[in-house]
């Protein structure tokens, strides 16, 4: 297993689920509680350098949970399922997270509540109470306030720089969820009036405008790039504040913020609105500026591509490789910003992704498959040829669209991908590598580190009907779909002889990567001009994603072979395959979830069935039925934001609370 070495995260781990003193007494209390008169107790955390850094360490760890049953980025949206409680087995589905998918949130006790940091498990911790601690953070350690005197001129303003960043970064992930929210720039003193601690919350446009100059006033006095990545890894530097930035100001030049109308009565106690009502096109180019100053300050990031040293690999597998890696090879060239996260929930993500029994000849005791790709995620992936399922003029000549759902047998030129002369469904054949990198499925075949000889010729089979060694076991391997997520399971993950062991591969989550970025441009570019030319560039930044998975360049894809040849020559063809492209490139990686609230096609996505093949069947015509799991319910415009808690309106008369939850 590879461990990160970073210091600030050997700190961290032992203060992961503690509540820290010095930002407000127990630590633990409600929103923008002001903090108490404990000078003695700053005195000892600031007290020397080491005791200060320890306190710096606290400050990245707020947000950060993988397990899917705390975190709503898993299972929140319509991209990955799990199955019903069982008596059998522990699962997810009585946990926060799925309630948010299946259209019960509430406002009584609100699911995943960040805003007060309850029903939600570790990914829903308060927000607030990170920005105070960044706040006391940086009141302490400031030059007029005295204290480590010893500490050099370089490591305050960095740590002050980091600070300011995840001031900002904690700001950011409330604005999504909650669009207007109070600023909170500095920290309350004890002894301020109620009329002081009632705060309001902000219009969007101040919201925005307070976090971009946050980053702006940070991000000079980050390092350019992190040297040493055996004591540092995981701490932010220059880029990842201006990819921050570029996030936010695309963000907020999207449907959901810009000149978004549906919000036309949601106004302040003045009768001012929330949310800006006139479209601007001038957020678009702005968000282009930001995404290229990040480019520019991203000097040795690069899309990544599987290091083959040693292992047997067709073009075929490299590509594959190439798409997993990207996630899961911890710090590599992609990754612009990686999340530490404990290693026993890196190990249960993993352990809970996989199919049972993935290498036959060893055991697996494991209760594996609690997650599932949904057959909405399954059918974003591209053909082989690099276009949507329902435009493709050769996959649909050969299968026919209207059959996509019935049982075929793989040609023999899918070997590396699909078990040849193996009954599968059409709808896994003639696919994208992406597709056979990001899922594995009934007749699949998978390349591991444990392969024989390391030979992809050896890749591991899948045999997942029921009755099969993969297939449907009661409180074993509850496959809910018949879709496994393997794009977030590394390579090298292994099971021991007897079962009992799971040997895994630990990675940072990837916060943030570089193909992120150029599609964040692309978007930027195709909707800030109706023009060929930021088209074009948009084009050349979804191209080379593209290339790196061995498919066609997009014109040349859609020339080909699209039933809509033109599509990329427009502003509304090219904004669906830039959205597409995102949905497949960062698929399972917990950008869907924002992006279909962002683009206000969440009522869309999440109106819908969820539905996958019928598990329990044991042939292919039993097996490859499309079964219907759960009927979704998303209730537009309210869902698209979180509803603030009644007890917390009550508590501050002056919060207004967000449309549809009154």
């Amino acid at each position: 297993m590879n461990k990160i070495s970073n210091r600030l995260t050997r700190k961290l781990l032992g203060l992961l689920g503690t509540c820290v003193l010095a930002a407000g007494g127990t630590g633990c209390g409600d929103f923008l509680d002001v903090m108490p008169d404990n000078v003695a107790n700053m005195d000892h955390v600031f007290a020397n350098k080491s005791e200060a850094e320890n306190y710096l360490a606290t400050l990245y760890t707020f947000p950060m949970s993988v397990t899917a049953r705390q975190n709503f980025m898993f299972l929140g949206a319509d991209d990955i399922w799990t199955f019903p409680s069982s008596a059998n087995v522990d699962n997810y589905s009585s946990n926060y997270p799925w309630r948010l998918a299946r259209g019960e949130q509430n406002v009584n006790t609100p699911y995943v509540n960040c805003w007060e940091g309850n029903y939600g498990g570790a990914a829903s911790p308060n927000y607030f109470r990170a920005i105070r601690e960044c706040n006391t953070f940086l009141e302490e350690i400031a030059p007029a306030k005295g204290r480590l005197p010893d500490l050099d001129e370089y490591t305050r303003t960095r740590w002050m720089a980091e600070a300011k960043f995840l001031k900002a970064y904690y700001h950011f992930c409330l604005f999504r969820m909650y669009g207007p929210i109070p600023i909170v720039d500095t920290n309350l003193a004890i002894d301020e009036e109620t009329s002081v601690v009632r705060v309001k919350r902000n219009k969007v446009e101040e919201v925005v405008k307070y976090i971009a100059g946050l980053l702006d006033e940070c991000a000079p006095e980050l390092p350019l790039e992190i040297t040493s990545m055996g004591t540092e890894a995981g701490r932010v530097y220059r880029g990842v504040a201006y990819m921050l930035k570029a996030k936010l100001l695309v963000t907020a030049a999207s449907p959901l913020f810009n000149g978004n109308t549906d919000y036309a009565d949601f106004k302040d106690s003045d009768g001012l609105p929330f949310f800006p009502q006139e479209f601007s096109a001038q957020k678009w180019q702005d968000a282009v500026d930001a995404c290229e100053l990040a480019l520019e300050n991203l000097p040795n990031a690069a899309l990544y591509t599987f290091p083959a040293t040693g292992a047997k690999v067709t073009a075929k597998t490299q590509y594959k490789m190439n798409y997993r890696g990207a996630v899961t090879d911890p710090f590599n060239t992609e990754i612009i910003w990686g999340r530490y996260i404990p290693a026993g929930q890196s190990q249960q993500l993993q352990i809970d992704l996989g199919p049972l029994y993935l290498d036959e000849t060893k055991g697996n005791s494991h209760n594996s498959s609690r997650l599932s790709a949904t057959m909405h995620t399954v059918e974003r992936f591209y053909t082989r040829n690099g276009v949507p399922l329902d435009e493709d003029k050769e996959w649909n000549r050969k299968w026919g669209y209207s059959l996509r759902y019935t049982p075929a047998t793989a040609d023999a030129d899918q070997e590396l991908d699909i078990i040849g002369g193996y009954e599968t469904g059409r709808l896994n054949m003639d696919r994208e590598p992406r597709f056979y990198g990001g899922m594995v499925f009934d007749g699949s075949r998978v390349f591991m580190n444990s392969v024989p000889g390391r030979n992809d010729a050896n890749s591991f089979s899948v045999h997942a009907k029921f009755g099969q060694k993969n297939g449907w076991k009661l409180g074993v391997g509850e496959q809910v779909t018949g879709y496994w997520i393997l794009k977030l399971i590394n390579y090298e993950a292994e099971y021991s002889q007897d079962g009992k062991t799971f040997t895994y591969r630990h990675y940072p989550w990837p916060e943030m990567r570089l193909a992120d970025l150029m599609l964040l441009y692309a978007e930027a570019l195709n909707e800030a001009s109706d023009s060929q030319t930021n088209r074009d560039l948009a084009i050349d930044q979804l191209d080379q994603i593209r290339s790196r998975v061995g498919l066609k360049g997009v014109k040349k894809s859609w020339s080909d072979y699209s039933t809509q040849p033109d599509k990329p020559n427009t502003q509304t063809g090219l904004r669906e395959i830039i959205r597409q492209e995102r949905d497949i490139e960062l698929a399972f990686e917990h950008s869907h979830i924002w992006d279909i609230r962002r683009w206000k096609k969440a009522v869309d996505a999440q109106n819908s069935y969820v539905q996958g093949w019928n598990v329990k069947g044991k042939t292919a015509s039993q097996y490859y039925q499309l079964t219907n799991l759960f009927e979704q319910r998303f209730v537009a415009p309210r869902d698209y934001l979180w509803p603030i808690s009644i007890k917390e309106m009550l508590k501050n008369p002056n919060l207004v609370q967000n449309p549809g939850w009154q």
